[in-house]
């Protein structure tokens, strides 16, 4: 590049060519400033740019997340009258969608009206991937194949990295066999999209079989690997994939050390996590970020070691944040240790944390200590600060759709079928000798009530729901958007058993799979 500046700075009237070369030239080269000067210096030499100007000055714009200054070149592509060009209009959709403007990204799509060429699906489809909005990016997949567009690679990897957000396994089964069919072979970033996806929905297994088919890994697919293990709590399974790695010799990255030691906190393997931190500071000479210090506090917490985790958010190099602190919280809950649990409260408090599970997890301490006066305050705080609680959802895909439940849910068309199944389930529950644990119900009211208000919440709901339209020995997957509580973990089992059902539970934090009664955490979680 410092030659080709040279030899550009001893043109006397460079024209739009040169600039474009220029420009293209420092995009690629991961200098977005510089494409963007020499943009600048175009117009100020008054040298007119042309539609191969913009896509790649607008991708200089993308790279460096400015909105303002993609707008502004929008602006002046539409004075020179460029704006209807395809490749220009492509760029904007991707520019503002890397920048998080997807009002602007989407209309931008539709303003291309029939002249929509395949990247311009992909370039929308990626933008809703990459700002989290899974179900837009599926919506927007099925509308492209219904109007008869043949997906490319690129579209099909941000669908199935919705579809492993959405935990849509069905979507994403059937986008591995379109993959199967249309590409011949796949790419690493393809085939590391699949894995992710199976490992996010639940098919831990068939992850792994493409993982070992794979000729060609790098650093992600490892990392995802691994990641995914974690989430399943196979730990050892994790760690194994991390040594191979290692024999490989890749490198390990930053992302690669906090899925090995969430895989450690998962299966409760403290030693080895204490090992892995060390391994990563001392052999690798990797600076511990805030993700890899939260995941020591939750490994340590887990563990019990409640003072250890404390002592070492003390001596932390970078300052905690409201994750510290929730980790420790969390732990002292399972643990009950209220003295460790009260200071975590007030530096949650102190950081302004909006977060109304912060309050209700001390809340619910008290409450299951019968402080009801210490419960109530809290709850009364919870008020006083206007905060609200996000409901708890269980969402459950029945024959490729999506459907979502709350507690105590009537919205649903087959919710009287829903209750009857529900009534049919805890009639058996019933006669097997299950009866609910009402101690974890942080309510002042009677057994009978507290029965009550967990008879019918979002999880049972969707598990009603999903045995209901479900044929015999067909698997279950609930995606839950809360920590499974013991009283649900205790009655999906007894159900795995008495309806012979495999069923697996996303909930916040890892996977549940339950089989004739057992859960594959081993009660540990």
């Amino acid at each position: 590049m410092d030659y080709a500046r040279l030899i550009f700075d001893d043109i006397d009237q460079p024209c739009a060519y040169d600039f474009n070369t220029m420009i293209r030239a420092h995009v690629k080269d991961c200098d977005p400033d510089a494409a963007v000067r020499y943009y600048k210096e175009m117009l100020e030499r008054d040298t007119l740019p042309n539609n191969f100007t913009y896509p790649f000055v607008l991708k200089a714009c993308a790279q460096l997340l400015g909105e303002k200054e993609g707008a502004q070149i929008h602006g002046q592509a539409i004075k020179f009258g460029l704006e209807t060009d395809i490749y220009i209009q492509n760029s904007l959709i991707n520019m503002y969608g890397k920048c998080g403007e997807m009002k602007s990204s989407s209309k931008v799509f539709d303003l291309a009206g029939t002249n929509k060429t395949i990247a311009s699906w992909s370039a929308l489809l990626a933008a809703y991937a990459r700002n989290g909005q899974w179900n837009e990016c599926l919506n927007l997949f099925m509308t492209m194949n219904n109007e008869g567009w043949r997906a490319d690679e690129t579209s099909m990897v941000s669908a199935l990295t919705s579809c492993s957000h959405a935990g849509a396994f069905d979507l994403g089964r059937s986008i591995h066999c379109s993959l199967l069919r249309n590409i011949s072979e796949p790419d690493i970033t393809s085939q590391t999209a699949l894995i992710d996806m199976y490992c996010n929905c639940g098919r831990l297994e068939k992850g792994l079989d493409i993982f070992e088919r794979m000729k060609i890994k790098n650093v992600w697919t490892y990392s995802v690997m691994i990641s995914g293990l974690a989430m399943h709590g196979d730990g050892e399974g994790a760690l194994q994939i991390y040594s191979r790695m290692l024999k490989q010799g890749l490198e390990p990255n930053e992302v690669v050390y906090v899925g090995v030691l969430n895989a450690c906190s998962h299966a409760g393997l403290l030693k080895e996590g204490l090992q892995c931190f060390d391994r990563m500071r001392f052999e690798h000479r990797i600076k511990p970020t805030l993700l890899h210090y939260n995941c020591m506090v939750d490994l340590m917490g887990r563990a019990g070691k409640l003072e250890e985790a404390h002592k070492l958010i003390k001596e932390m190099q970078v300052e905690p944040d409201e994750v510290t602190w929730r980790c420790l919280l969390s732990a002292c809950k399972v643990h009950g240790n209220f003295e460790l649990a009260e200071i975590a409260h007030r530096k949650l408090l102190k950081l302004n944390s909006q977060n109304t599970g912060d309050c209700i997890s001390l809340s619910n301490m008290y409450a299951q200590a019968k402080r009801w006066e210490d419960a109530a305050k809290i709850r009364k705080d919870i008020a006083n600060r206007g905060l609200s609680q996000a409901p708890g959802i269980s969402r459950v895909e029945v024959k490729g759709k999506m459907h979502t439940f709350v507690s105590h849910d009537w919205s649903h068309p087959q919710s009287y079928e829903v209750y009857e199944m529900l009534y049919q389930m805890e009639w058996q529950l019933r006669f097997e000798g299950y009866s609910p644990d009402v101690s974890q119900v942080p309510a002042n009211v009677d057994d009978k009530e507290k029965r009550q208000m967990l008879s019918a919440n979002s999880h049972k709901l969707a598990l009603a729901f999903a045995l209901l339209n479900t044929g015999n020995g067909s698997k279950i997957l609930i995606v839950s958007n809360i920590r499974m509580s013991r009283e649900c973990h205790e009655y999906t089992a007894l159900i795995s058993q008495i309806f012979n059902r495999e069923i697996s539970v996303k909930d916040r934090q890892r996977f549940h799979h339950f089989k004739q009664g057992q859960c594959s955490c081993r009660g540990y979680w």
